[in-house]
């Protein structure tokens, strides 16, 4: 019998059997040709034929220009590493685009200096830069190995595939079936599975690699052991001798695939000569591919030229313009066998040969995975390449670099501390599980009171992540007191995050002993050196609110937020402040004065910082703040655009929408299987969460959905849970609908609680809401001849502010009181205004109770049509809801870049949907779309 020889590979054979998978790649070539973008996940085990695949689409890319990044496992820690190579051809029109895109792109990529670019900031840069490259000539991207790409390039790369829509760009992952990623990063993006070839088409490829024969039996059971796996099959008969291909006698037991494949490797690695072996690894140790530098440390090793040949004629490696392996299963295997010296010696050969200027990231990487013990001047390096990394706002990458420091940390209290910043960024970086570790860790240190303060801090900022709320007011609190005899500026800032978070999240505020506990502690804590800072004044006015009750903060709080509406915005520190919790707390306290016009412009600029920022995150909830704030001034269509903007931003990003005032919006609307299915998913999140203020909201919300509704005994229920738990800013949004429901079902002990809290609030802040409010709730609570003078006064105070809504319903009540006291002809005036401006701002529910009462007067009431030209529902009802953001941007007067890095996407894609958007609403430009459009909040 002859001896059966393994034959050369082609194309054809790795792709034999995928006829079916090359038809989808086919179709998304077309549709990028079309003008169209395409995202896939190309996902099977280790050996399948993914890369094969990608081969074969980049062949077939006639017409396209393609671009290819490898995910690199040896380079899973260097920010950016992979979106940089995929985008390095094209960033001769970086200057092409918008300002603050370009800057986060330079600075994730080290062309400039700046401060650390917010990552979507960053993936917003890299769409518009594969949408500029896909103008010219449509664009194939293609990652491989994508479980090994470094976490920041992961995310980028996943958010621009979601945002892909009219841009001529296809972007192709192929992915591990076992990798964790593809659960995160690359969830709900379209999958082309590839599984093992079938059969016949397996028994053909196994054949054809042969030019004698092969025992039948012997090749049944290869297909059978392999499962059809195409590298398998071409591989695993290369370690088989002709004894066994003829007979079947001593075959490998069963092993894992992807465990056997590399022993296949290992052998044709082990039959190499040994400078051949050493030069392979050292290559394998290198993730640039750059046979320059590879060269230049063989050169170090010994290792001359002619040692690349073996390798290259066993089909291995290739060393030519740049270096490559023939699977990254052959990298994997030849770096670990390797021994642990080896290893070092070749990284050490790597970091000498690595130009320190141009890429001192990775030559500090080389040189601790050089390190055989403690070294200080690598840590050194190390720590410095965090700094670099986070500048960039790579903070996966700058946690590792500081965990690796700190393994290589002589000194133990300095080793600590580089654990504790290493926690810090892995918190930044949302790795909270690591985060904690590290903390351990570091508390087996020497024993540091600041350093102890700073775990703690850090311990109920990742419970606060976590939505622990309890844990984290406890664990602030505590490192609140540690700071107060180190640091009394830092004490006093802990103290207002451990209060505040604390009146957040308790249950049952007034009742909550442990928000009395740190509203305590805040006011003993020991003021910082110099003038009072805004948070230690609004740190004192909470404090206050909260053991001395509303009347005796209400000054101390007037004064924090006129501070808070001082403060300069642009400054950096005040920025960042007011992005995250500053914000936040000023609006509340400007509820809690029942100041509108504070609170909505404390909304609005909080929402355009986190715009102009990139701060995705806290743009959510600032969209959330100014949401409820346009609720009550009647806008919910402008509400409604901003819960849509939460939605398409936790979209975006993978986060869970903030959406807590969704409910509120629908709730007002008064559809009531649409708000009792949202109010009831509230309840549950908040009963599971153990969160009194969402609680709260949903209480809220009910009692205004069933007061529109007329069914005020439930009403009366919601509104009372929710203002018993006494939530902080949530008393001006529930106590008159307490009050009217308890008016209307006679429940004169919960009016009259609900009439003294508001006559203390009123007395004390003496704001047209609140008189407007006050003299409202009196009137239901009086049928004499006070009442009227009380509906009267109501309504001139609440005309005097934006509070639409509100004054609708007080319009609707004395509406209502009118026509049971006779007074048909005053009533039908009042319940005229009231259902005109229900209607017109969409408040339904409450609109047909003022229709239902208009009839009662014998008065008819003619439902709205469209006879007079439509109206702004009508207009937009056609379209999509990323045309109706797309068209009210641009009413707005925003161009097609302010509009694709508003809502994610391309300047091609916004140009598409306005296309879309004019032949709907039978316009042809920008200028006429305000006939058709309200005025957005915003602008």
């Amino acid at each position: 019998m002859a001896t059966p020889r393994a034959v050369p590979r082609g194309r054809a054979v790795e792709l034999q059997g995928r006829r079916g998978e090359c038809a989808v790649l086919d179709e998304l070539l077309a549709a990028v040709r079309a003008g169209e973008s395409r995202a896939l996940v190309v996902r099977g085990e280790s050996g399948v034929g993914k890369t094969a695949l990608l081969d074969y689409l980049a062949a077939r890319a006639s017409g396209c220009r393609v671009a290819r990044a490898p995910g690199v496992q040896s380079e899973m820690e260097l920010a950016f590493a992979a979106l940089h190579q995929l985008c390095a051809p094209m960033l001769d029109r970086l200057d092409l685009l918008p300002g603050p895109q370009r800057e986060a792109l330079g600075t994730a990529f080290g062309i400039t200096s700046g401060p650390p670019p917010d990552r979507f900031l960053i993936g917003l840069a890299v769409l518009s830069l594969l949408s500029d490259t896909a103008g010219k000539m449509p664009l194939v991207c293609l990652i491989d190995d994508q479980q090994w790409l470094d976490r920041a390039s992961a995310q980028v790369l996943a958010f621009v595939a979601r945002r892909l829509d009219a841009e001529s760009v296809g972007l192709v992952f192929a992915v591990r079936a076992t990798a964790r990623t593809v659960g995160e990063e690359l969830a709900g993006l379209p999958v082309l599975e590839v599984a093992g070839l079938r059969e016949a088409d397996a028994r053909a490829l196994l054949e054809s690699v042969f030019t004698g024969p092969v025992d039948a039996r012997v090749l049944g059971r290869i297909v059978a052991e392999t499962r059809g796996n195409p590298l398998a099959l071409l591989e695993l008969p290369r370690a088989l001798t002709q004894e066994e291909l003829a007979g079947g006698f001593g075959l490998p037991g069963p092993a894992a695939l992807s465990g056997r494949i590399e022993e296949s490797y290992q052998r044709q690695l082990y039959a190499l000569p040994a400078q051949t072996r050493r030069l392979v690894q050292l290559a394998a140790a290198d993730p640039v591919g750059d046979p320059l530098l590879v060269w230049r440390a063989a050169e170090r090793l010994g290792i001359g030229p002619a040692s690349a040949t073996p390798g290259a004629e066993a089909g291995l490696v290739e060393f030519g313009t740049q270096v490559r392996f023939r699977h990254p299963l052959v990298r994997s295997m030849a770096y670990r066998s390797a021994s642990l010296r080896e290893r070092q010696e070749v990284h050490r050969a790597l970091a000498q040969a690595t130009d320190p200027l141009a890429d001192p990231d990775r030559r500090a990487w080389h040189l601790a995975q050089a390190a055989p013990g403690p070294d200080d001047d690598v840590a050194a390096e190390l720590e410095r390449s965090a700094s670099r990394a986070q500048a960039r706002g790579g903070m996966a990458a700058a946690a590792a670099f500081l965990e690796r420091a700190a393994l290589l940390t002589r000194e133990p209290d300095r080793r600590a501390q580089r654990l504790l910043a290493a926690a810090r960024a892995k918190r930044a970086a949302g790795a909270l599980e690591p985060a904690l570790g590290l903390l351990a860790a570091a508390d087996t240190g020497p024993r540091d009171a600041l350093r102890t303060a700073e775990a703690e801090q850090l311990r109920g900022q990742i419970a606060l992540d976590q939505r622990l709320g309890s844990d984290a007011a406890r664990m602030l609190l505590g490192a609140a007191r540690r700071f107060e005899p180190l640091n009394p500026g830092v004490a006093r800032e802990t103290h207002l995050e451990a209060l505040w978070e604390a009146a957040m999240l308790a249950g049952d505020v007034d009742q909550a002993g442990r928000v009395r506990q740190a509203a305590q502690a805040a006011l003993a804590s020991p003021p910082p050196p110099g003038p009072p800072r805004t948070v230690d004044i609004l740190l004192d006015a909470l404090a206050l609110r909260f053991t001395r009750g509303y009347a005796a903060a209400a000054a101390a709080l007037r004064q924090a937020l006129e501070l808070v509406l001082d403060v300069n915005a642009d400054a950096g520190p005040a920025n960042r402040w007011l992005l995250s919790s500053g914000g936040r707390i000023s609006q509340i306290i400007a509820v809690e004065l029942w100041d509108f016009e504070s609170w909505l412009a404390l909304a609005t600029r909080q929402a355009r910082l986190a715009r102009d920022a990139g701060a995705l995150v806290h743009r959510q909830f600032a969209l959330n703040y100014l949401a409820r704030a346009q609720l009550l001034s009647g806008d919910l269509a402008a509400a409604a655009l901003m819960i849509e903007e939460d939605h398409l931003i936790a979209d975006a990003t993978g986060n869970p929408p903030v959406s807590d005032t969704e409910v509120m919006v629908a709730a007002w609307r008064g559809r009531e299987p649409e708000a009792r299915e949202l109010i009831e998913a509230t309840a549950r999140e908040a009963a599971a969460r153990g969160a009194g203020r969402l609680a709260a909201f949903a209480g809220c919300a009910s009692s205004v959905l069933y007061n529109g509704l007329g069914r005020h005994d439930l009403a009366r229920d919601a509104a009372w849970q929710a203002f018993e738990r006494g939530q902080l800013g949530h008393g001006p949004l529930v106590v008159s609908e307490l009050a009217e429901a308890a008016a209307r079902t006679g429940d004169a002990a919960a009016a009259r609680v609900a009439l003294d809290w508001l006559s203390e609030r009123a007395r004390s802040v003496s704001t047209e809401w609140a008189l407007g409010v006050e003299a409202r709730v009196r009137a239901l609570l009086d049928e004499g001849g006070a009442a009227d003078g009380c509906y009267r006064e109501s309504i001139v105070r609440l005309r005097r502010t934006r509070l639409r809504g509100e004054l609708a319903r007080s319009h609707l009540l004395y509406g209502e009181w009118l026509r049971r006291a006779n007074r048909r002809v005053d009533a039908r005036e009042q319940l005229r205004t009231a259902h005109t401006m229900l209607e017109a701002m969409g408040i339904e529910a409450f609109a047909a109770r003022a229709r239902r009462e208009l009839l009662s007067t014998g008065e008819s009431v003619r439902k709205r049509t469209g006879d007079a030209g439509p109206d702004a529902a009508d207009a937009t009802a056609a379209l999509t809801a990323q045309e109706a953001q797309v068209a009210r941007l641009a009413r707005d007067g925003l161009s097609n870049p302010e509009i694709g890095s508003r809502l994610f996407i391309s300047s091609r894609t916004v140009q598409y949907h306005l296309r879309k958007v004019f032949a709907k609403l039978g316009i042809s430009s920008r200028g006429q779309l305000h006939r058709v459009l309200p005025i957005s909040p915003e602008h």
